[in-house]
């Protein structure tokens, strides 16, 4: 977002949100990220990070009782891990970017730099913020309305899919009924300093590398190679 077109930019964003605020400040702070009040001390609204946790606390709620309601038959269990996955970074990043935010955002330069992971936080996190932002403008029922909009058609994929289990018990399960076979993983490499360390993960039916995985610990690159393994063999697809 430029400075100098504050107005106009806030103006398309209602457009995109299909909300007109009352209190602009609202969504003005929604996409403030903390870095740039300390870049621009002239600035008079607050960063995002409270709209963002009431956000977080209207976004339980909202899909919790549209979970409860949509499916009465499944256990608490199965019922939090879907909800997981419905609200997880990923999911609220993904969002974010559906909503072509990433131009209205107020960041530091440096943050603007930041891709990959750090930037997903950041899109999650002004996902979160709209939503207490709305709250407070708007009331419960148009939060509510927003959350339906952009999150609730996905989650008969997630269900469907089973993409609310984590991805190695997924592909556990997946290898044992088309291959009759448990994944096994090694660890092939791992690089940077000890604070900043790098795992990189294969994954093996019985002796074939299916794929491939890197995080910042051993179980986040499992994770990885395992979804990485789910879409080599197609079996996301089925």
């Amino acid at each position: 977002m430029d400075a100098r077109n504050i107005d106009t930019d806030l103006e398309a964003l209602e457009k995109i949100l299909s909300v007109t605020f009352n209190d602009k400040q609202l969504l003005l702070s929604a996409v403030t990220h903390r870095s740039y009040l300390n870049e621009h001390r002239e600035a008079t609204h607050d960063h995002n990070e409270r709209l963002e946790f009431l956000g977080d606390a209207v976004l339980e709620l909202v899909v919790t009782d549209f979970l409860f309601k949509k499916y009465p038959a499944k256990p608490e269990g199965e019922l939090t891990a879907i909800r997981a996955a419905l609200v997880n970074t990923v999911s609220l990043s993904a969002a974010s970017e559906k909503l072509k935010v990433n131009q209205f955002l107020l960041m530091s330069k440096g943050e603007a730099k930041d891709e990959g992971r750090a930037r997903q936080y950041i899109l999650a996190n002004v996902f979160e913020a709209f939503i207490g932002a709305i709250y407070l403008d708007q009331g419960y029922d148009q939060a509510q309305a927003f959350i339906a909009s952009q999150l609730f058609p996905k989650t008969e994929e997630i269900v469907r899919q089973r993409l609310w289990q984590d991805a190695k018990s997924r592909f556990q399960e997946l290898a044992q009924e088309h291959n009759s076979v448990t994944p096994t993983y090694e660890l092939l490499d791992q690089s940077g300093p000890d604070h900043d360390r790098i795992f990189k993960i294969g994954v093996y039916l019985r002796k074939e590398l299916i794929a491939e995985g890197k995080g910042q610990s051993k179980q986040e690159a499992e994770q990885e190679a395992a979804q990485n393994a789910i879409t080599a063999k197609a079996w996301d697809e089925m």
